[in-house]
């Protein structure tokens, strides 16, 4: 079975999105078809129409939540911020996933103490912090569905990032290692040895963080990547 594998774009952060695409593929043992939310390409589609977000951090801030359409609400996708190196197999993914759950996230208790973050974006705090930075989609379920153009162009932050669309037992459970918070997890997790390092504050293609953890995995991912100059747009 092909993944489909979403991953957002922000034309800032060109080789973060390379460097996540670079790492996953490196180490999928399935066939990965990874697309890019890129949001001149969905504009252009008539699939993002919101008014700019004086509070989003990154370009792919809403646009996350029109992958079950563009799924044509059928089978399963994922999404991710691209601030993430994978370090494991993304098939394990699949292992047990199920159809009664509209989505899966790591359901992190996550309240950063910075009060900015990458380029000195401000670093704002709400429930469910981070849970919609990866999501695995069941995109044929009827709640899914409900995602529909309008309600993602449309519905406030709080409704979509919180999963207000969602009842709190369609919303499935992922280890969280796959969204291992730099910074965060190995101060306030029982788990070690992440599959995939979200630099959620700020990663090293930012002079300012330069050193924070699993920086230098990712500095080698990236060295990697350009060594074998890849096409992978």
């Amino acid at each position: 079975m092909d993944l489909h594998f979403f991953i957002g774009y922000d034309p800032k952060e060109d080789i973060a999105y390379r460097v996540c695409k670079y790492s996953l593929l490196k180490r999928s043992s399935i066939n990965v078809k990874v697309f890019s939310l890129k949001l001149d390409e969905l504009v252009a589609k008539k699939l993002y129409y919101r008014n700019i977000d004086p509070l989003a951090s990154t370009q792919f801030t809403y646009s996350r939540f029109l992958v079950p359409k563009l799924m044509s609400f059928d089978g399963w996708a994922v999404f991710c911020d691209c601030d993430f190196i994978f370090l494991e197999d993304v098939s394990k993914l699949l292992n047990s996933l199920d159809s009664s759950k509209a989505i899966y996230c790591v359901k992190h208790d996550y309240t950063p103490k910075e009060k900015h973050k990458m380029d000195g974006q401000q670093q704002t705090i709400y429930p469910r912090k981070n849970w919609s930075s990866f999501i695995v989609y069941n995109c044929s379920h009827p709640s899914v569905k409900k995602l529909t153009t309008e309600i993602a162009n449309t519905e406030s932050g709080a409704f979509l990032h919180q999963f207000k669309w969602l009842r709190d037992e369609e919303i499935g459970s992922l280890d969280e290692r796959w969204n291992w918070l730099e910074g965060w997890s190995s101060k306030n997790s029982k788990q070690s040895d992440p599959y995939a390092v979200h630099y959620t504050r700020g990663g090293p293609w930012f002079n300012e963080w330069q050193d924070v953890e699993f920086a230098k995995e990712w500095i080698q991912e990236r060295d990697e990547y350009l060594s074998k100059k890849f096409n992978l747009d």
